[in-house]
């Protein structure tokens, strides 16, 4: 039992997807039973069958060793905390397109979306009934601290601190000149700041490693075209969401971003039986395999 339990936890801190699943998790449960968020659990399931029946299908079809069933589940986490709709086929159709385009939408090996990025943004440019629920956290000390704690557990894990301290201080330099500048309060941005859809987007949307730059210097000049760009969404088009409308806008600089500053490539670090099973099927992450039309796609697509 002992032997068990030593090797379960092993398994869980190899891999910075455990400590996400887990931190999503645990504010998905504080969301529903303590804060009451507006979430329909038809919905949050059909979210899970269609992410997890995506991955399944793409693994299929491009002839990938393993179903990996960690990704469907983060996603359709992450989708269940911010993305709200009351029909169930937008809700199946974001869960599709988050984890379709990691398979469909790639360059230089990498997929070009952040996930649950691409599948939000998709339901709420194509559709009226559905929207982000940005205030649902509130703005107490609190949650604000609950979720940059779970968040920084993360991004820690997946060497991604910088991007996510940058967003965070470009986001708070924006809003505290923006209030200088227009003579309003210091209240107002600490109180913008405060908000609970931020720091989930800063801690486990931008974080990603698998869609942001590869080099420091990249991710952090990346940062601040994102939180320029929804600047002006936010204030020039007046539009809410800004920094998901940036990060899908801008995602496609990646890999121009890392041509001209190269880094070392990011990728999950591989648990014992993983490479057990790609060992055993002689494919390695860095191998491809054929792609229906005669293209190829990395075996490994996190």
């Amino acid at each position: 039992m002992r032997e068990w339990l030593h090797k379960g936890l092993r398994l869980i801190l190899d891999d910075a997807r455990h400590y996400q699943i887990l931190c999503l998790a645990c504010l998905l449960g504080i969301g529903v039973f303590l804060l009451d968020f507006d979430i329909r659990p038809a919905v949050v399931l059909v979210m899970m069958v269609s992410a997890l029946a995506t991955q399944y299908t793409m693994t299929r079809i491009f002839n990938l060793p393993i179903f990996d069933a960690r990704s469907p589940f983060i996603s359709s986490m992450s989708l269940s905390l911010l993305l709200r709709t009351s029909s169930l086929p937008l809700a199946a159709a974001a869960a599709f397109a988050a984890i379709a385009s990691k398979f469909l939408i790639r360059r230089g090996g990498k997929h070009v979306f952040n996930p649950t990025n691409f599948g939000i943004v998709a339901v709420i440019l194509l559709s009226d009934n559905a929207w982000v629920s940005s205030g649902q956290w509130g703005s107490g000390a609190w949650s604000v601290f609950l979720i940059a704690c779970l968040g920084g557990l993360v991004i820690n894990r997946a060497g991604r601190c910088d991007v996510t301290l940058a967003v965070l201080g470009f986001h708070a330099a924006l809003l505290f000149g923006r209030a200088l500048w227009l003579g309003d309060p210091v209240a107002i941005p600490i109180h913008q700041l405060q908000n609970g859809a931020l720091l989930i987007f800063a801690f486990f949307m931008i974080s990603d490693p698998k869609t942001t730059p590869d080099s420091r210097l990249g991710r952090i000049i990346f940062a601040l075209l994102v939180v320029a760009f929804a600047g002006w969404v936010q204030f020039g088009l007046f539009r809410p969401n800004g920094l998901l409308y940036g990060l899908a806008a801008l995602a496609p600089l990646t890999p121009l971003i890392d041509a001209l500053l190269p880094g070392a490539r990011f990728e999950w670090k591989q648990s014992t039986a993983l490479r057990a099973v790609n060992k055993k099927g002689e494919k390695h992450e860095h191998e491809t395999v054929p792609r229906p039309g005669g293209m190829h796609l990395p075996d490994a697509v996190g």
